[in-house]
């Protein structure tokens, strides 16, 4: 017998409603302070990943809309189609875990973290909970999966995003949906609470043991109460959204204490949109990922892949730039940490962890292939070992030039430490690499 969607609605209310009251125990309850039950040695092995890929896709990637964000405010006619009809014609077919996953690691990328659940309630995930996912696509594979398991085979940790921000659970209830009214949010209702805490059960269970979690959402009492439930099943999870410090499209003025993560979209838009999008040059999210990491933060930056599973050219391109240069210089991201003075002009500063050596990332507008150019440096200081080398070129050659002398030299001056560099390694055909060249210095001297 078909129920009317009346009695299906008030079915549904009924069932979660008994769950609530078993764990919910203030329907009322306040916002709590955030806190942070994080490992200390987990946190430090997290900021040591430094650089991760964001993935937001869900099926009304489609129309290369918002993610999620148009079911608020919408009309009944609009939410019908949009929960009914457009989930039929969700077909990633060319959707392919480990192209995802390499890709990310060629580009240096040691964590992703994919979009489970966003705020539209559309599971990206096998799920008993709901029938409003990806297991009833006409896809009806369990893309959390394989992407999981693509990501552990490669060697790079597993981050997944979920919010308890769920509109389709609100309008299946009967509630309008909102952002901000108060039957909308967790802490005030009982059967969204028990729902989603149901669903990060099944997250942290299912797919074994998983490094990283985000948890976005409106209220951080939400966050915290399904930070607990990861951090009950697994202890040595990262909870970042939730827990740290995540920085959404900006980075502090000055360094903050680690850990800290600041996530960043490629274009304008967080998934995919085919037209009427402006992109990030690599160079952009090169030098955004230098900045941030001297300043003690991770990179979490976004890409959005189409309606049938691919990463559109467009962000291929830029993140092939990405990847040639981070081959080049991936060294100086690796086990290092801030100076104490992150800037000077145009340089910025990383050193390893020992303090003896430095890395200097130097953003030099239009340096021509085979051009000499001289840096007085205030913030390190040569020593007689210091020994000199620009990542990715030995120092000995220079393209068709026999008398050139492309080694690099540094020595200390009354005025600084001075380095003379040559941008020498041909990286394109046209000799034009208008990125950062990044010197190392050994037996450097970074004392105040």
């Amino acid at each position: 017998m078909k129920l009317s969607p009346a009695i299906n609605k008030l079915c549904f209310s009924i069932t979660w409603a008994l769950l609530g009251i078993l764990l919910v125990t203030a329907v009322n309850a306040q916002e709590e302070p955030p806190f942070n039950m994080n490992k200390a040695e987990r946190e430090q092995w997290f900021t040591d990943l430094g650089f991760g890929m964001f993935i937001h896709w869900s099926m009304d990637v489609q129309l290369g809309m918002v993610i999620s964000h148009s079911m608020v405010g919408a009309s009944e006619e609009y939410l019908d189609r949009y929960i009914n009809e457009l989930p039929k014609t969700f077909n990633p077919v060319n959707f392919d875990a480990k192209q995802w996953v390499n890709i990310a690691k060629l580009a240096g990328m040691k964590y992703l973290v994919f979009t489970t659940k966003h705020h539209n309630g559309y599971c990206m995930f096998n799920t008993k909970t709901t029938d409003f996912g990806i297991m009833n696509s006409p896809y009806a594979k369990d893309i959390t999966k394989m992407l999981v398991d693509a990501c552990r085979e490669a060697g790079i940790a597993v981050g997944l995003y979920f919010s308890p921000d769920d509109f389709y659970f609100l309008h299946q209830q009967g509630t309008l949906i909102s952002r901000v009214r108060k039957e909308a949010l967790a802490s005030s209702n009982p059967e969204l609470n028990a729902y989603v805490k149901e669903q990060m059960r099944e997250l942290m269970t299912q797919y074994g043991k998983i490094d990283i979690v985000f948890l976005d959402g409106m209220e951080q009492f939400a966050k915290t109460e399904l930070a607990k439930v990861c951090w009950e099943i697994n202890s040595d999870v990262v909870v970042t959204r939730g827990a740290i410090n995540t920085p959404e499209q900006e980075t502090p003025e000055s360094p903050i204490p680690s850990p800290w993560e600041a996530c960043y979209t490629l274009g304008d838009q967080w998934q995919y949109r085919p037209t009427n999008e402006n992109y990030k040059t690599a160079k952009d999210a090169i030098l955004k990922l230098i900045e941030i990491r001297s300043k003690g933060g991770n990179l979490l930056l976004n890409f959005g892949p189409d309606a049938l599973g691919n990463f559109p050219p467009e962000q291929l391109g830029i993140l092939n730039e990405i990847s040639l240069w981070m081959f080049i210089n991936q060294e100086a991201l690796e086990q290092t940490i801030p100076h104490r003075i992150i800037k000077e002009d145009n340089i910025w500063f990383l050193t390893s962890k020992d303090r003896k050596t430095a890395y200097l990332f130097i953003n030099e507008e239009e340096w021509k292939h085979g051009e000499r150019k001289v840096f007085s440096i205030h913030a390190l200081k040569a020593t007689d070992k210091s020994q000199i080398a620009v990542l990715g070129h030995n120092g000995v050659v220079l393209e068709y030039n026999k008398n050139a002398n492309p080694a690099p030299e540094i020595k200390q001056t009354s005025n600084g430490m001075e380095i003379s560099v040559t941008r020498s390694q041909r990286i394109y055909n046209d000799r034009k690499w208008n990125n950062p060249v990044v010197v190392k210095i050994t037996e450097v001297d970074v004392s105040e």
